[in-house]
């Protein structure tokens, strides 16, 4: 259906993609696999029209195909669903989804129950259930990302483009998505899906395209690859354990406490405490109120009750500088609305948090701040041509590298991480463990949500369990595996 031949793109010294080639067939799920800077949001954003390439040829049904704009792509019958959600904030989920395209009565004005009886057609054909009529903002990440799913279904797409669609979706929602998928795939429709994800990778794709290094690398039937083919074939190493080897912590003192914590609506009466030199996972499934404690224990989401201690001594409440100056970090879940300043250069995200220490007299030494942000950007092996480009000019990937190195260049005391592997491809992911290891090796108590039960089984020294906004569990390392996690999640724990 859709064929790129050739395909070549730079930024100024910068190639991003050499000589790429891609065939995507009606009637089949195709994955593109490869490390975060591999070019893989580069090829998507020609295919939605959004860069054009200096070489090579895309055909459409055998016939050539320039994409000049969004627009174009669309017309085509191309959606993109892309890693981030891009929604207008303070419009409505419906508006959102038609967006330029709004349904008219006459005298050209916009037929709003129309358009909200049909938002409400498509996130039925999706089984979720998400108000047309709300602000897009407020929405958490999988209800965005849901809204984006809709809007590109909307179009009623012959080639659909999945960029990492699944990275803040539970299980029940990674499945829904899947069934429609697969429904879109039946129908005839290719599907292209970006994923760091090996299990979605082989439960919903027949072929499999690696690339590394802006280059095809190769295409191949998922049915003769296995996992550890890919993984080399992508970083061209081997990568050795994906968790490092870890014993249980010896408890060392108490780092942060949290007694009693509720918020009406939100969640209810947490208590737990995470010690020096332990990671402690906070899990459950999407909607349990995982951020949202994590938001208020850092002082950025006020709360009703309870108390927050740091080295025994309390935090002021709703102050995020106060938790900062006791030594705590918070990596968001959201990193390009929460964790950093999209214009801004990769060297000043990195150094944000210490901005005043590396300043002379008031006025920012650059040196310093030059010099400070290479540190941790070569250790978290962030891919930028400079450190002076604006940060939304790299990967997803490299952007959470970035947010990672600005706490961890504090050398905080607590390292709360939300999500810390989000979007990430496997090599950094496994260096981001080793990382989060070393520093609970050094005393850093260590605080991390995330939805993936693997990383939590691999890297907790401790499972906090939350159901419906409330502690359902405690699980130590020896004792925790899925099934004790999942019916804590799930409230059936006894």
């Amino acid at each position: 259906m859709l064929v790129l031949e050739g395909v070549s793109k730079s930024f100024g010294a910068v190639a991003a993609l050499r000589d790429v080639r891609l065939e995507l067939r009606g009637g089949e799920a195709h994955a593109l696999v490869g490390e975060n800077g591999a070019g893989k949001s580069t090829l998507v954003k020609i295919l939605a029209g959004a860069h054009a390439p200096d070489a090579g040829t895309i055909t459409l049904d055998g016939e050539p195909l320039r994409l000049g704009g969004p627009a174009d792509a669309r017309d085509a019958g191309i959606a993109v669903i892309y890693q981030e959600p891009t929604l207008f904030p303070d419009l409505t989920v419906a508006e959102n989804i038609f967006i330029g395209r709004q349904p008219l009565r006459s005298m050209r004005r916009v037929d709003t129950a129309a358009m909200r009886a049909r938002a409400a057609e498509l996130f039925d054909r999706l089984g979720v259930h998400i108000d047309p009529d709300r602000p897009a903002r407020g929405l958490s990440i999988a209800d965005q990302q849901l809204v984006e799913i809709a809007k590109a279904l909307s179009f009623d797409a012959r080639i659909l483009v999945m960029d990492e669609p699944t990275a803040a979706l539970s299980g029940v929602e990674v499945e829904r998505l899947f069934a429609v998928a697969r429904a879109l795939r039946d129908s005839g429709a290719a599907v292209l899906f970006i994923s760091h994800r090996f299990d979605e990778v082989f439960s919903l794709c027949q072929r499999i395209t690696v690339m590394r290094d802006g280059r095809w690398v190769s295409t191949d039937p998922a049915s003769d690859l296995t996992v550890e083919q890919v993984v080399r074939r992508m970083v061209g190493r081997e990568v050795s354990s994906m968790y490092p080897q870890r014993t249980a912590a010896d408890a060392g003192e108490a780092r942060l406490e949290v007694r009693g914590l509720s918020s009406a609506g939100v969640f209810s009466d947490i208590s737990f405490t995470v010690h020096s030199g332990e990671i402690v996972a906070l899990a459950g499934l999407v909607g349990a109120g995982r951020s949202e404690v994590i938001r208020a224990v850092f002082g950025v989401d006020r709360y009703d009750a309870g108390e927050v201690r740091v080295d025994g001594r309390p935090l002021t409440r709703g102050s995020a500088s106060a938790a900062i100056a006791a030594g705590l970090a918070l990596v968001p879940e959201d990193r390009r609305q929460q964790g950093l300043v999209m214009e801004l250069s990769v060297e000043r995200n990195a150094t944000l948090p210490r901005r005043w220490s590396l300043s002379r007299l008031g006025l920012l030494f650059g040196p310093a701040e030059r010099r400070d942000a290479r540190t941790w950007t070569e250790r978290l092996q962030v891919k930028a041509a400079r450190l002076s480009d604006p940060v939304a000019t790299l990967s997803g990937g490299n952007q959470q590298k970035v947010v990672l190195a600005k706490w961890l260049s504090t050398s905080p005391k607590v390292l709360i991480v939300d999500e810390p592997t989000r979007g990430i491809d496997v090599g950094t992911k496994a260096e981001v463990h080793r990382l989060l290891s070393e520093l609970a090796g050094e005393g850093v108590a260590v605080l991390m949500v995330s939805s993936e039960l693997p990383e939590v089984l691999g890297m907790a020294d401790r499972v906090l369990v939350m159901h419906e906004g409330r502690l359902a569990a405690d699980i130590p390392r020896t004792r925790a595996d899925e099934e004790s996690v999942m019916l804590a999640a799930t409230g059936q724990a006894t």
